[in-house]
């Protein structure tokens, strides 16, 4: 009999949170990084991709967030980011992803000389490669490409406006990312007043080494069509110790649960982050419960050592998820990607629904 782990690698999915500089091989990090000499901790890439998950398990996002400063050297030159954009794609098409919406903030990739919109052309060049490879193989995805500002930094306008250039070339939305605690949304307050005009979709990291003040920036100055993580959610809310009554959720739990916006949830990385204690108490489980719109989400592929597939697995083993309750998250994931109503729609009803309809005969449409 097929076993649940070979079930879940088969269902097409859908990713939203996953960071390009987060997804590089190891193997391609140490070629790279030989042909720019830039100094790793090891050049066996094995070896290298062991220590990228033991230096990101540290327990603090900040220390986290340090890994980076080798993935993104080796993401400064037009071949290189085509490689890794190209490479990123057919690693989601491995992993059974049919829509996956890729970040990465292009003021990172200056450093030989590029211009923001050099940047973009190049990672765009590498995600349609990579699509027609998928193609070429005899699958599909569609990939989308998310824009994201340094919350630290001083660019949000201009990164904003570069997002509004590149909509119609495969840009679909805008976020903000790095040290969440001291650097809230509203440093970049313009920026989002900018895309609301616009209607431009946004999504925010917020919740995840913040509290319930950096998501309500989010959800309500950043006008937030999805929360990045939002793990910190369960703060506003009061579950009984005896678990015999229901659990009481604040106003701002209620306005993000009443109002369904999605939750980004990022199991492995929340824990190595300190922003949730292990996969069987992370607060996705209780909060998928209560109602929240919740999706699974790989976030760093190699700072966690994890795909998709992985994530959902670990789910399963300790948190007691069900097959059908991991298909539901691929379809809530699905109605809220950024693309159109009616594009979602097809993504559901043509993609996602009939193949899991021969898992769970009987299935009807969620929504």
């Amino acid at each position: 009999m097929t076993s649940l782990r070979e079930q879940i690698a088969a269902m097409p999915k859908v990713s939203l949170h996953d960071h390009l500089d987060g997804a590089l091989r190891p193997g391609t990090i140490v070629e790279l990084a030989g042909e720019v000499r830039h100094q790793l901790p090891t050049t066996d890439p094995p070896e290298l991709g062991a220590w990228f998950v033991q230096a990101a398990s540290s327990g603090s996002l900040e220390r986290y967030l340090e890994t980076f400063a080798h993935t993104v050297a080796v993401m400064q030159t037009p071949e290189g980011l085509r490689r890794v954009a190209h490479e990123a794609v057919l690693d989601l098409a491995a992993d059974g992803v049919v829509h996956g919406e890729l970040r990465y903030a292009p003021e990172q990739h200056l450093q030989r000389g590029l211009s923001l919109q050099e940047v973009v052309d190049a990672v765009q060049s590498g995600f349609q490669d990579g699509v027609a490879a998928v193609a070429d193989a005899g699958r599909s995805i569609r990939v989308g490409t998310i824009l994201t500002a340094m919350r630290h930094a001083d660019r949000g306008d201009e990164i904003a406006a570069l997002s509004l250039a590149n909509r119609d070339r495969g840009v679909v939305g805008f976020d903000i990312a790095g040290a969440e605690e001291g650097f809230a949304p509203s440093r970049l307050a313009s920026a989002f007043a900018t895309l609301r005009d616009a209607d431009f979709p946004v999504t925010i990291h917020a919740g995840e080494a913040a509290g319930l003040d950096s998501i309500a920036e989010a959800v309500h100055l950043g006008a937030a069509c999805r929360i990045g993580h939002g793990v910190r959610i369960v703060d506003d809310i009061a579950f009984p110790a005896d678990g015999a009554d229901e659990p009481e959720l604040g106003l701002l739990a209620h306005w993000v649960r009443d109002r369904q916006i999605p939750l980004e949830m990022c199991p492995s990385s929340n824990v190595q982050t300190g922003a949730a204690r292990s996969i069987a108490e992370h607060p996705i489980t209780a909060l998928k419960a209560l109602g929240f719109a919740v999706t699974i989400n790989p976030d760093n592929r190699l700072m966690s050592g994890t795909t998709l597939t992985r994530e959902m697995t670990l789910l399963a083993e300790e948190a007691g998820w069900t097959l059908e309750e991991l298909e539901d998250s691929m379809v809530v994931a699905a109605w809220n990607a950024f693309l159109h109503h009616d594009e979602r729609g097809d993504l559901v009803d043509q993609v996602l629904l009939p193949a899991f309809a021969e898992d769970v005969p009987g299935r009807h449409r969620a929504e």
